[in-house]
């Protein structure tokens, strides 16, 4: 089964209900600062962890005064400009006691569904991590209007752990995992500890586990569970409430684990593979054999571009032979890929006008 201990890549979604005390509309300090030590223990293991919360309308909400009725649209949006100003200082003066970098990432569906917008998010959540700070990732509510909103945050954890490539996503919840029925309502009701499939039988099983401050459900837990293990990424649903909650369930707190359909790496490119290409670039022998040993497709190494193609579109590779040697999604479009070949990097400012986005195409994008 699946564990914490193991995670390389770790997304941890926190729901209103947690951070929010709904009688005052207060944030629950005392949780977020144990929350953060739990994150201060994952890092000191090496795993890179990313936060998915919500609370901003409920942060925000209070303080204009607001009533706990559904609110519309422009009371969403008035809630969260005030919110999410105090759920940022909030991360970022709990995780600072610990001397680490919080960094705040606002996207919408929009951000998955457009394949640049993909890419971009993609490569700014990589970056931070790289540089040591915690994103804190939450759905733009200031601007989102129905038409590009997730709608929940569990479906959108799910998203920002693909996107990210993490292999492990646990939703803190709560409710300690998913049962064959609402435990609240029926007393013989069984949480399941492991589900290898999302089977039509588990579909019909999800009921409404929803809270007053929270629009998730058991059954948008399920379709996060459905992205999230389609891409390879292993799901836990457990009880959120409690101090420490990773350590808990480290501990052994209930949950129930959803098993990843394979590598999330191996789900990509095979994503990346199946896409129908926009275009061709041919490489020289040299690149030829650097692709072969697994780097990236530097500007340099290219000696032909054939198409027509935007930033982040698919791109065929070939050898000078004609042999298609695999795909990949570049970095730009048709006309800069044509003016930037067989350059070095240090030649393609000069020549674009703008600093370079670094490879053609980065090494995690390719399918070969």
């Amino acid at each position: 089964m699946a564990t914490v201990g193991k995670a390389r890549r770790l997304v941890i979604k926190v729901g209103s209900a947690l951070l929010v005390d709904r009688a005052s509309g207060a944030l629950r300090a005392e949780w977020l600062a144990a929350l953060a030590e739990d994150v201060v223990r994952l890092r000191a293991r090496r795993t890179d962890v990313i936060l998915v919360s919500s609370g901003s309308i409920a942060l925000g909400r209070g303080v204009l005064g607001l009533p706990m009725t559904e609110l519309s649209l422009e009371q969403s949006q008035a809630a969260a400009a005030v919110g999410q100003i105090r759920l940022a200082g909030a991360y970022d003066a709990a995780l600072g006691a610990h001397g680490i970098t919080a960094a705040q990432v606002l996207v919408t569906l929009e951000d998955s569904a457009d394949r640049r917008r993909y890419l971009n998010s993609r490569a700014t959540l990589e970056q931070l991590l790289r540089l040591g700070a915690v994103p804190i990732v939450n759905e733009n509510d200031t601007v989102a209007t129905d038409e590009i909103r997730y709608g929940d945050n569990d479906r959108m954890a799910a998203q920002v752990a693909v996107t990210a490539g993490a292999d492990q996503l646990i939703l803190l919840s709560d409710v300690d995992g998913f049962y064959t029925a609402n435990p609240a309502q029926d007393p013989t009701a069984r949480r399941f500890d492991v589900i290898e499939a999302i089977t039509p039988e588990i579909e019909a099983m999800a009921g409404d586990a929803g809270s007053g401050l929270s629009k998730g459900g058991m059954k948008t837990k399920l379709m996060a569970a459905r992205t999230a293990t389609a891409g390879g990424c292993d799901m836990a649903i457990t009880q959120g409430a409690v101090l420490h909650p990773i350590r808990a369930l480290e501990e052994g707190a209930p949950a129930t684990w959803f098993l990843a359909q394979g590598d999330p790496q191996q789900k990509r490119k095979a994503w990346i593979a199946a896409m129908k290409p926009k275009g061709r670039v041919t490489v020289d022998a040299g690149a030829a054999r650097a692709l072969a040993a697994g780097s990236s497709l530097l500007p340099a190494g290219v000696t032909g571009v054939e198409g027509r193609f935007g930033r982040g579109d698919p791109v065929e590779v070939a050898d000078q032979s004609g042999r298609v040697l695999g795909q990949g999604l570049v970095r730009y479009d048709a006309p800069d890929a044509v003016r930037i070949r067989g350059l070095r990097s240090e030649q393609i400012e000069p020549v674009l006008g703008y600093p370079p986005r670094g490879p053609l195409m980065h090494r995690d994008d390719m399918a070969f």
